[in-house]
């Protein structure tokens, strides 16, 4: 709540930067609903991709995997789940469906966050309940090393930080302290700082964001997971929490690269969506299109694994023969040998846009 209780104290001055994301996510915005009027199809594959991606991608992070070859069926079907890895990746599935059917109707309150948990983290003992003990945030290094990156909200404050927080962000929109995309990744700030959970922080965050999106007009996130595009730019998400969270306890804290992390990663899930939209001339064809958008996006070189996980619900055989094809065209080439070859892209054909 402190980077909330800044923004209530006194007027902002917003980096230039900020005021950059802020306008091309408003010209965005504006051209949001001409890409939802798209042929029904199209939108319908992009949806079932993001929701796809979105739950592996937000569990990923977290350390938690699961086998390729049942994504597909774990996601959009109902199978009987395997360990308690499928059983959160389902669950943080059931809690995006929820906030897609619902958009904005779903509040922002202390009982939506805690609903949150409870289906990320399935049937774990605390699922749903805030910590009960005392979290710090602690930074491990290859050599056995570690530090304390961060010392959280005491357990029997967090009640009342979160109490505070929610408070603030209603207020906060009520009366204009910044501008409502600013806001919300403020609140994405708080919230993890807070720390209310004893494990799932993370993904309920992510989910989190979802939902104020959708309260601040954007939908980007129903048909581009925002949880890949964060996990592809990993490093730098953790790097600006780090630095956002230094001093957040006295209120002293610079929440702005937390802040400018979340509207570009907002910004180029619109610059995706526009991309694909156009990429997606016909269901026929989709996840040709799909691959083929894959390794455009890449900046030069790539692996068949990285390929393989930017094409979530598109089959290992697909994949392959997306690439054998083309490699056939002279797009791409293979430098090695084995699934672990390096590819790289070739002449201008495919180059990243």
């Amino acid at each position: 709540m402190m980077t909330l209780r800044q923004f209530s104290a006194e007027p902002s001055t917003i980096p230039t930067i900020t005021s950059w994301y802020l306008a091309d996510l408003s010209k965005a915005q504006g051209k949001q609903e001409l890409f939802t009027h798209q042929s029904p199809q199209k939108l319908k594959i992009l949806r079932e991709h993001a929701l796809i991606e979105s739950a592996i991608s937000s569990n990923r992070i977290e350390g938690i995997n699961v086998d390729q070859s049942r994504i597909n069926t774990l996601i959009l079907g109902k199978p009987l789940l395997k360990d308690r890895d499928e059983e959160e990746v389902r669950g943080y599935r059931d809690a995006l469906r929820l906030i897609h059917k619902k958009t904005g109707g779903i509040p922002v309150s202390e009982e939506t966050i805690l609903k949150f948990h409870k289906l990320s983290r399935g049937q774990i003992w605390d699922a749903g309940k805030y910590k009960e003990k005392n979290i710090d945030i602690i930074q491990k290094y290859p050599d056995g090393r570690q530090r304390v990156r961060f010392e959280t909200v005491p357990a029997d404050q967090t009640p009342q930080a979160m109490s505070e927080m929610i408070e603030l962000w209603s207020q906060g929109l009520r009366e204009r302290w910044a501008h409502p995309f600013v806001l919300l990744a403020a609140l994405n700030l708080d919230f993890l700082c807070i720390h209310p959970f004893r494990d799932g922080n993370g993904r309920v965050s992510r989910l989190l964001l979802l939902l104020t999106c959708y309260h601040s007009g954007l939908e980007v996130g129903r048909y581009i997971s925002l949880e890949r595009l964060i996990e592809q730019n990993k490093e730098r998400y953790y790097e600006t929490l780090e630095q956002s969270s230094q001093d957040w306890h006295e209120g002293k804290h610079d929440p702005w690269p937390y802040i400018n992390y979340i509207l570009s990663i907002l910004k180029n899930a619109y610059r995706e969506f526009e991309d694909r939209v156009d990429q997606l001339k016909s269901p026929r064809g989709a996840k040709t299109e799909q691959v083929e958008a894959a390794v455009k996006a890449f900046s030069e070189t790539f692996t068949l694994y990285e390929l393989e996980r930017a094409c979530m619900g598109v089959s290992r055989d697909m994949v392959r023969k997306v690439l054998r094809n083309l490699q056939k065209a002279g797009s791409v080439e293979c430098l090695g040998r084995g699934p672990g070859a390096v590819w790289r892209k070739k002449g201008n054909t495919l180059k990243k846009g």
